[in-house]
């Protein structure tokens, strides 16, 4: 029997066979955004199937039972639909954000199109485009540093996959491999379907009935494991790049974790917009462009400080990303710079939870990463909570002034004995 609650603005619910739904009730916009959250990403793959989650996003827009490729996207048109998918480590997302009179229609769209019938022609075709897509990532210096700092950082770990597979794992990619891993990872028992907007859950929920309900539930077996951080150095030499990329690599928190923002204000003041390395880094012309960032998923988290520079500057830029390390894990951080990165921040919640496309992308994480949904004055509430003392704390616990894992990506093969 399908179970359902309501708490303020939020309804959640639980199909027969597994699937959650979660709706946010807005009711004073005109329109809404219906998206499946899918948990299921590079991280699940093996190595022999490197990059199947992304090469499967493809082919749900390639033909179903009921409409061929052409027929979903002049559908989603017909609407007027703003839609798209993403593949990531850990989840593969589908969306759409329509006015609140096509929200049914939105909903049929997505449920058809992801229980794709994999059409073998389109297989084949599409092969090619993810084929292209690898290609053209090689000829960009920070994809190519990125996915090297991944397969250096998570070395013997499915995070160090990248998300769009390798030549050959794609090019040998069988559609019978694909088929299997769809039908046990698009489980609805490892799906959410979330709607935010201007309307009335009851009505939501029917519709999940009747388009999804008769989904079976199948065991998605999965069993993500946390992966070692690791740390040394490790030099890419890719001679066709005319800069260099340096990277800092240390162990952060997780998505769960209630520092997250603590973390997220602490990576702005060293890496943002008006940063410390903007103005000591940047600005001094060490470096091009340096930044801050935390990436972090459900059971790991790590900070990854970062420049790109001439290649003949690789030393300077380190000794200066490792100066802002050194200040920001000993000295606290002034009232004022914090107060600054939570106000830009206050503004950004503020401005996201007035559109449904927004909401949508929010409430997805905070399934994911909390477990139900939270509101907007929640998520304000953690971000007032963030001090100069919270970020002088968090480096005391998980500092960056020392060790961690350097990442070298350039023509120049540094550090070296050159």
């Amino acid at each position: 029997m399908t179970t359902t609650a309501t708490q303020g603005p939020y309804t959640t619910s639980t199909l027969d066979n597994g699937l959650q739904v979660v709706i946010e009730h807005m009711p004073d916009v005109r329109s809404a955004a219906a998206g499946f959250s899918v948990r299921t990403g590079a991280r699940d793959e093996t190595r022999e199937l490197a990059g199947v989650s992304h090469f499967l996003e493809h082919m749900m827009f390639k033909g179903t039972s009921k409409r061929g490729w052409r027929n979903i996207t002049i559908d989603f048109d017909v609407m007027g639909s703003t839609y798209n998918a993403y593949t990531s480590e850990d989840r593969t997302v589908y969306y759409g954000w329509v006015r609140t009179d096509d929200i049914g229609k939105q909903i049929e769209l997505l449920s058809d199109m992801i229980r794709s019938t994999l059409p073998s022609d389109e297989f084949a075709t599409e092969r090619k485009v993810i084929l292209e897509e690898i290609a053209m990532a090689k000829d960009g210096l920070d994809h190519v540093a990125f996915d090297f700092l991944q397969e250096k950082v998570f070395a013997g770990h499915a995070l160090a996959w990248p998300i769009l597979g390798y030549d050959d794992t794609v090019g040998n990619m069988s559609r019978d491999r694909m088929w299997d891993y769809f039908q046990r990872r698009y489980a609805p028992q490892n799906m959410t379907l979330i709607v935010a907007g201007n309307v009335e859950p009851g009505a939501i929920i029917e519709l999940a009935e009747k388009h999804c309900g008769s989904w079976p539930a199948v065991d998605p077996a999965s069993d993500r494991q946390p992966p070692t951080i690791r740390t040394g150095t490790d030099v890419l030499t890719v001679d066709r790049f005319k800069q260099q990329i340096i990277a800092l690599t240390f162990p952060s928190v997780s998505a769960v974790d209630q520092r997250a923002e603590t973390v997220s204000a602490a990576t702005t003041i060293l890496g943002g917009d008006n940063s410390r390395f903007y103005w000591n880094i940047v600005q001094k012309g060490i470096a091009s462009r340096a930044g801050a960032y935390h990436l972090d998923y459900t059971d790991c988290g790590v900070m990854i400080l970062y420049g790109v520079c001439e290649p003949d500057r690789a030393q300077k830029l380190l000794d200066a990303l490792r100066a802002e390390a050194d200040h920001i894990c000993n000295e606290r951080v002034s009232d004022v710079e914090a107060d600054r990165v939570k106000n830009k921040r206050r503004t950004s919640l503020a401005l996201e939870a007035e559109a449904p496309y927004y909401r949508l992308t929010q409430l997805m994480d905070d399934v994911e990463f909390h477990g139900a949904p939270r509101t907007v004055a929640e998520r304000l509430a953690e971000v007032d909570a963030v001090t100069a003392d919270s970020i002088y704390e968090y480096f005391q616990s998980l500092p960056i002034d020392t060790g961690g894992h350097l990442t070298s990506v350039g023509p120049r093969n540094w550090p070296s004995t050159d």
